[in-house]
């Protein structure tokens, strides 16, 4: 539930400008969902403003508390407009990958040592902002490594 804790933090203004930034020809990433919730046609979501999409899947998340759909939603945000940040975080702390993805996240796990120094290092070159989301998403998906998730409470 780090990733839903995360996004109740989120102003509506940042949850927006992820949203805008996952849009695919006037689309946002959650349009169906919403469509289904406000009794629209898919295709005529468009209609209505991306900010008030954006706001009504946000509620969708929370509500539900949907986990999994946030951190995929988070997760697509960052390996598009991040996606160095990614490498360098995963990198820096000696987990496999392929261009971002790994392989086998129970077996290829964060250096708890490192992760200081490498959250210390991202903060100087990215968006903080940026950083403690993908703080989220790690805590998610490593439960077993306490010290990823403390990295990311010391943020709150």
């Amino acid at each position: 539930m780090k990733v839903i804790e995360q996004l109740q933090t989120l102003s509506p203004e940042r949850f927006l400008a992820i949203y805008e930034a996952l849009a695919q020809e006037g689309f946002g990433p959650l349009d169906d969902k919403v469509a289904t919730a406000l009794k629209f046609r898919p295709i005529a979501i468009r209609r209505l403003a991306m900010s008030k999409r954006a706001d009504t899947a946000r509620k969708l998340l929370v509500r539900g508390r949907e986990t999994e759909l946030c951190y995929e939603l988070f997760g697509s945000y960052l390996v598009q407009k991040a996606k160095d940040l990614v490498a360098e975080f995963l990198d820096g702390t000696g987990v496999a990958h392929k261009d971002c993805m790994i392989e086998d996240v129970s077996a290829s796990k964060p250096d708890p040592a490192k992760i200081p120094e490498v959250v210390r290092a991202l903060d100087q070159k990215y968006d903080p902002a940026d950083v403690t989301l993908y703080l989220a998403v790690a805590a998610e998906q490593w439960p077993s490594v306490p010290e990823v998730e403390s990295a990311w409470r010391m943020r709150g």
